[in-house]
């Protein structure tokens, strides 16, 4: 069994290619072996939670992907509730970066502007053994 890492701890931001292109990776598991060893749970930094609720968000929507190192992670998106929709909209540093939400808040006058947050680690290993969710 692996050890448990060290959160890192500096800004986690990835790009838009780079959510999309994980996420794919983990829709399309190589065989059933994979597919059964997907994982349960992820530990996540605290200034990911920190840089996403500084967004001035509604909501966060989590996205699951494999990164390029081959390991399952779990990426965070601010979102933005749309009232003429009734959709919570994600809040993504290209293209809907320059909304406007229905309050007339401005997505980019917010404290940090939109961003996909990373590195997050995976369980398992970075389970917590004594935890009956684990």
């Amino acid at each position: 069994m692996s050890e448990n890492k060290t959160l890192r701890e500096k800004d986690t931001e990835i790009s838009l290619e780079t959510a999309e292109k994980w996420i794919q990776k983990w829709k399309e598991p190589k065989n059933e072996l994979e597919a059964k060893n997907k994982v349960r749970a992820f530990l996540i930094p605290k200034i990911n939670l920190e840089m996403v609720l500084a967004q001035g968000i509604d909501a966060a929507r989590a996205y699951i992907g494999i990164n390029d190192e081959g390991v399952q992670t779990l990426m965070i998106v601010g979102t933005k509730y749309n009232p003429k929709t009734l959709i919570y909209e994600d809040m993504l540093p290209k293209g809907s970066d320059s909304k406007d939400s229905e309050d007339g808040e401005d997505v980019k006058t917010a404290a940090v502007p939109p961003g996909i947050y990373d590195f997050s680690l995976p369980c398992p290993p970075q389970g917590d053994p004594s935890s009956p969710l684990n």
